[in-house]
Order: structure tokens, then sequence, then C-alpha cells
């Protein structure tokens, strides 16, 4: 038994980009079979839910059929699970998938009256009724999957039966997160409701409030958003996740006052993603020598020009960017007059901007990746702009 390659046909190319190639261990394996067995590592549903959504999804659907939360790690599946059989006023019993083998789920068997039964263990057997939360269910084994079945579809385990109103909720990640994951058969996933979760900064700063984290991390996600969460990187460092803000967060309150420069990177570095731990520590340091953008919007501070405080500079200017793409609309004619102001006092900014850095300023208008960037309307005024403030910027 060997590896296999398969260039699957060029009319199928369009479809399925992303698997020119099908690497997989066969042994006289269809090529269907493979694209199959492929097409079930990567769960794609075109639609995704925040937290606030799945828990109400949860709340109708969870009660009466099994529910498969799909989503990348660090996201929260487990603890909005946890929250949410809380709200019911259930006990949360967490099984790891990753850790589990058949035995552990349909028991060991034992001899009763000349006959053979198995018992199941002690934390799935209860009397009262539970929230069944199968972590990483598709990091399973395909013999603990199929111990699942039953378990999963009757809410049995031979002949033991979960207790009426228990429910059952799964959970792992996807295969393009470059996470650990198992084909799971057609059939235990059709035994399942699916649904994808997605990160969403206003829920998770809502959550955030209300549980303790520090206001280091609050107040930096609330100025950049779309660094509470990062694709999981091909390379193995850390990366940006709602998890990794909470750890960071847990770090820095155990700390307190004797947190240090030196103590404050490294931190950050451990937790974050490389780029949003630099960005994170500018921004400390741009609370503590007081450069605040509300106040340089307003005329009451200027940018800082200092050569030291260079990435602080680089801090501003990507949540300036932030800011606008956020306030200002798509259409000039959908302005109000404090979204006019802005534009107006935006334009000066940015022009002041340049005489610093024209590199920064360039990079506060462009557009990246799949960003919506800045309206048009403004841009047609920045870029008529531009040639005079890179002559100015020469002289």
């Amino acid at each position: 038994m060997g590896y296999r390659v398969f260039l699957m046909p060029k009319t199928n190319r369009g479809y399925i980009s992303r698997y020119f190639y099908a690497l997989l261990r066969v042994n006289k394996v269809s090529k269907y079979e493979i694209f199959v067995r492929k097409e079930l590592l990567y769960m794609n549903i075109p639609i995704t839910v925040t937290q606030k959504q799945l828990s109400e999804f949860l709340l109708n659907t969870a009660v009466v059929r099994p529910v498969f939360i799909w989503g990348p790690p660090g996201i929260g599946k487990s603890a909005l699970v946890q929250q949410f059989a809380e709200s019911l006023g259930l006990p949360c019993v967490s099984l790891l998938g990753s850790q589990l083998a058949p035995e552990d789920i349909i028991g060991v068997p034992q001899i009763v009256d000349g006959l053979s039964r198995f018992c199941p263990p002690k934390m799935i057997a209860r009397k009262e009724p539970y929230c069944l939360f199968l972590d990483e269910l598709n990091a399973c084994t395909q013999e603990v999957q199929k111990a699942f079945y039953s378990l999963i579809h009757e809410h049995r385990v031979g002949e033991y039966v979960l207790p009426e109103g228990s429910i059952v909720i799964g959970a792992g990640n996807r295969a393009q997160d470059s996470a650990i994951v198992k084909p799971m058969s057609s059939a235990l996933i059709n035994r399942m409701l699916h649904v994808q979760l997605k990160v969403s900064h206003r829920d998770w700063l809502e959550w955030a409030s209300a549980n303790g984290i520090h206001p280091y991390v609050y107040e930096y996600i609330t100025m950049r958003p779309d660094h509470l969460w990062t694709e999981p990187p091909k390379t193995e460092e850390p990366f940006s996740t709602p998890r990794s803000w909470h750890m960071l967060s847990d770090a820095l309150n155990e700390y307190g006052d004797n947190l240090t420069d030196e103590a404050l990177e490294i931190l950050a570095y451990s937790c974050l993603s490389p780029h949003h731990a630099g960005q994170f520590k500018a921004f400390i340091k741009q609370i503590k020598n007081r450069y605040q953008l509300a106040a340089i919007i307003d005329g009451e501070e200027r940018w800082p020009d200092k050569p030291e405080d260079r990435d602080v500079l680089y801090f501003l200017s990507q949540s300036f960017r932030s800011q606008l793409i956020k306030q200002l609309p798509v259409e000039k004619n959908a302005m109000n007059e404090k979204q006019k102001m802005l534009a107006h006092r935006a334009k000066a900014l940015i022009k002041e901007l340049s005489l610093i850095s024209l590199e920064m300023a360039q990079m506060v208008v462009s557009k990246y990746g799949d960003d919506e960037g800045l309206p048009g309307w403004f841009m047609v005024d920045i870029v008529r702009d531009l040639p005079r403030l890179v002559e100015r910027k020469e002289d």
C-alpha cells in the first residue's frame, strides 16, 4: 500500500481549483471515491453565522436534532457550547474526539446472566439530562466515528439511552485551517445539522466587557477589529484568534503594574500573529505617550514625527485607515454633516502625514487584498492631490 497521485480532469479544475492533486493513501480506490473523500474534508457552507446567531440557532434546533459546528481554531466554539448548555440549565460533558478510542464510547463488555452486554462509560451514562459536546469530532478515527453513529442519531449507546431532554452537539475545525482532520463519512454527516461559525468583533467585545478582559486588549480590538482573528498560517507560529487575545489578557492581568516593555513584547509575540503583536506593542506605546488618534483627528495633537516613534506612527496610520473605511459611506451623497467634516479633515491629515512619511500616507489610501478600501469618491480627491504631495515631499 502506497501513495498514488491523481490529477483531476481539466473539465473539473474550475470547480475544484484547490484540489488539483489529491494525495491520499489508497488501495484500489476510484478517482470518484478520492474526490468524494477530499470533499468531505472541506466542508464549505455558503452561509456563516455569528456567535449570537448560533446561540439562537441552537436554541431552536439542538433540542430536536444533533448539530455540528464548523469553524477555525480559537474562535470560541467550545466556550459557546458551554454557555449554551448553562443557559438551558444542563451540565455540559465534553469528549475530545482526537483522544478517544471506540471503547471510550461504547464501553467494555460484561457478562450478566451468561449474556454479554456493553457498559457505557460513567461520564456518558447519566441519569439526568445533559449536553453532550463532541469536540474535534472530525479528528476521530473512522472506528471512533462509527461508535458515534447511534449516539448521535438515536441518543443511544448499546442498551443505554440518553435521558430525555439531553442534547448532542459536535464541533470541529476545517481542513483549510491547517488543522488535523479526517474525512467524515456521508452517513455521519447526514445525521447532523451543519452550521459554520464566523468571528464577530461586536459579539466578542460585548462578551469581553462582561468578562474582565484587560483594558489594553479591549481598547485595541475596539480600534482594530480586523485584528481579532486571522487565517491560520501555513507555518508553525502563533496567530491571532479570540482565544489568543483572551490568553494575552489573562497574562496582562496577572502582571498588573509590574508589566515592563520587555515583558509586553514577549507576551504579545507569544500569543499573536507577528504583525499584530508589533501593532499591539505600538498601541501600548501610543497610550503611554498619549498619542490618541481621536485627538489627532480633532486637531488637538499632530502626527508623531520622531524617528523613535515610527512604530506608533505606523499603528496610527493603520487605525486611521480602518476608521475611514468604517465611517465614510460608499456614496458621497449619503454623507451626513459629521461624515463631511471627517472627509474634509481626513484629506488634510493625509497631506500632513505625507510630509512625515509618504509611504505611510500611501498605505492609508491603498487597497489591500479583499478589503473594501476607501470609497471611490474619496479616492478621486486623494489621487488628484497625490502628485502635488510627491513634488512637495521631494522639495
